[in-house]
């Protein structure tokens, strides 16, 4: 459940329903990004409600990171694969786009895979009210804070590409959205 914030607790995810020994929940949370590898579709915070309908049906409810996220139907399809493999027979995978995904939807061990990964994670808040202004980014391999950004985009638009001035090493910095 994404507390604290006012805009999202109303979307948290609903508790899990079981079928068999793992929950629909559980089996889709075991799907990765394909973009990141190294964070589930639970770690990114777009896994955003899994339950079984009373006729068996496994729904996944997902939201993606941004309209247009060319990584979607890769997800869909390994949700539906991943719940057909655990025995679900009839799968439906929804797409929400409201409310719309913001970094703050990550899990702390999301934060930490994308450091461990090499790739700096989003500080701070999505933005409601007035917009904070980023001081800096620290760089994931040496913590220096001395870094700058080289270009506003990176490999995916969810990405910037910084570089840090102590050990000159480039990163990506997955953006506050």
């Amino acid at each position: 459940m994404m507390a604290g914030h006012p805009d999202h607790d109303a979307a948290a995810p609903a508790a899990p329903t079981h079928h068999g020994e793992r929950s629909v929940r559980e089996i889709a949370a075991t799907v990765h990004d394909p973009e990141i590898p190294v964070l589930s579709i639970q770690d990114l915070g777009i896994l955003r409600d899994a339950r079984l309908e009373e006729d068996g049906t496994a729904v996944v409810v997902i939201t993606p990171t941004y309209s247009g996220c060319p990584a979607m139907d890769t997800i869909t399809s390994d949700v539906r694969e991943a719940l057909r493999a655990a025995g679900h027979e009839q799968v439906r995978v929804d797409t929400v786009l409201q409310p719309a995904w913001t970094t703050d939807w990550m899990t702390e061990e999301g934060r930490a895979k994308l450091r461990e990964y090499g790739i700096a994670p989003p500080t701070g808040r999505a933005a409601v009210g007035p917009i904070a202004v980023g001081l800096s980014v620290k760089c994931p391999q040496c913590d220096s804070p001395n870094t700058r950004e080289m270009t506003r985009f990176s490999s995916t638009a969810c990405k910037a590409l910084y570089q840090c001035r102590e050990c000159l090493e480039p990163f990506d910095h997955f953006k506050v959205h």
